[in-house]
Order: C-alpha cells, then structure tokens, then sequence
C-alpha cells in the first residue's frame, strides 16, 4: 500500500457548526493532494464501547429502538464513552448498566471505526466471560430488553435485519470466528 501521507488532504480552517451532548459537528476547509480545496463536515464523537459477552453457548443482546431509524434494534450491549474514560472500565459499565451482568474476564478484542467518511468515533470491541447475573442499572432515558441468543440465531437476526448495526455484525463474525479456534483447539 502506499505511503499514509500521500493523499493528506491539510486543514485549512474550522468551522465548529454544532456543539451536542454527544457529538460535535465541524466542517473543515482542506487543502487536497492536487492543490485543489474541498469541504469536509466531519462529526467528532468521544468514542464507544460494545461487549460481546458470553454465556456458554449465548451471547447477550439487548432490543432497543432507535430513533434515526425509526425502529428496534437488536445489539450488544454498548455505550458511549465519557471524555477521558478508560474504554475497559467504560466497557464493564455499560455491561452492568444494560444487562446487569458483570464479567470475571474481559478482553479487547478490536478497535475500529463506526464511519470514517465522516465521523471520528472509535468504538472498542470487548470480549466478556465468567459472567456473573446482577440488576440492570438503566439510563433514565433508555428503554430495552435484554436476552441471550445462539450464534444460529444471531445469523438469523442479520439475514432478517433485526441486526443491522456494523458493531453487532462485526462481534457476530468475531464470535464465529471464537467457536471456530475453541472447536479447532479442541479436536
């Protein structure tokens, strides 16, 4: 691949548009490769946290709606990050928070980016076991239900669009890729 400065496209102004709760909206004025200028709206986000947590052969999601949709989602358990926050203890709070489980074991799996083209959210991927049942704790203005699914069914839930978020798809496709290494390890 080529060298990460070639195509740098130099910040030449910022103008902050929006100030949010959770997300900032600059657009920026930057100078492209070939010299030429362009306009680029750029949503600044604090970061994420999303946890694949484990009970034998289950993993825990929750349905909640989702109002720039307009319908239900089923998803991990996830939640933003406060400025400053450490993602693992963000993880095992949002973890106790949505499902009321706490995990003996969690372990960052990946970190990745929500939508580069125009959004700066990095959202880290955990991987929770040695789950302990507890009281969920939710936030005042979130509404879910919690449940336990089969990897069979969560790729039922991806085919029918019931899953349809890339976090939840992408912890799916690391989870079959788990119980392909612990079936490999074991045979």
């Amino acid at each position: 691949m080529s060298s990460e400065q070639r195509f740098e496209e130099i910040t030449l102004e910022v103008k902050s548009i929006f100030k949010g709760k959770i997300i900032d909206v600059d657009v920026e004025t930057v100078q492209l490769p070939d010299g030429g200028k362009a306009k680029r709206e750029i949503v600044r986000h604090p970061g994420a946290v999303c946890v694949l947590a484990r009970i034998g052969e289950r993993v825990l999601v929750v349905e909640q709606y989702r109002k720039a949709l307009g319908r239900n989602l089923v998803e991990i358990p996830a939640g933003k990050l406060e400025r400053g926050e450490d993602p693992l203890a963000a993880a095992e709070r949002e973890l106790q928070e949505e499902t009321g489980y706490t995990a003996g074991r969690m372990e960052k799996l990946s970190s990745f980016y929500s939508a580069p083209g125009f959004c700066d959210e990095l959202l880290h991927l955990y991987l929770a076991e040695d789950l302990t049942a507890g009281e969920a704790h939710l936030d005042e203005d979130e509404f879910l239900d919690c449940a336990a699914i089969t990897l069979d069914e969560a790729k039922a839930l991806i085919e029918n669009g019931k899953i349809a978020d890339a976090k939840t798809i992408l912890a799916v496709q690391a989870w079959e890729l788990l119980v392909l290494r612990e079936s490999a390890k074991r045979a």
